[in-house]
């Protein structure tokens, strides 16, 4: 198997909010490939996928109930500490509720968290670490040989 990541599908509750959110909200204009149930939304080199909770679960035959942590968050990362701080403020006046302030963090870098409508946790970045690209995608050093 390649090390590739193509689609991310969050299963949501209301697919008008999660929509609003995403696009009026936070400005990402959804495909054209969308259609039904199911939308699209290229971010880089992958695709955020918004389509309803039960019928995810459906497809993957497991149940749609649950709450709380799910395991997994989704990131977004900045070229600097400022700019965390001006996404997390407009995903929080969109609809968005802050899980954690922005914060020098252990790691060395500085983050915050917050929440969509539907509870996915969104970690908003800045890693001294990472460089970004000109396409906003994380550069990251080759792995060593084994």
């Amino acid at each position: 198997m390649k090390p590739q990541l193509n689609i991310i599908t969050l299963g949501v509750t209301s697919l008008q909010r999660s929509l609003q959110f995403y696009s009026d909200g936070l400005g990402w204009r959804p495909s054209s490939a969308s259609q039904g149930d199911i939308v699209f939304f290229k971010l880089g080199t992958v695709v955020l996928a918004l389509y309803p909770r039960e019928k995810l679960a459906e497809d993957a035959r497991v149940s749609p109930f649950g709450q709380g942590f799910s395991g997994f968050t989704l990131a977004y990362n900045t070229r600097s500490k400022e700019e965390v701080d001006e996404i997390l403020k407009v995903a929080e006046s969109v609809g968005a509720t802050i899980a954690k302030q922005a914060e020098n963090v252990f790691w060395g870098g500085y983050s915050g968290y917050f929440t969509d409508p539907d509870g996915y946790l969104w970690e908003v970045a800045w890693n001294p670490f990472f460089e970004l690209s000109e396409d906003g995608s994380l550069v990251l050093p080759l792995p060593e040989s084994l």
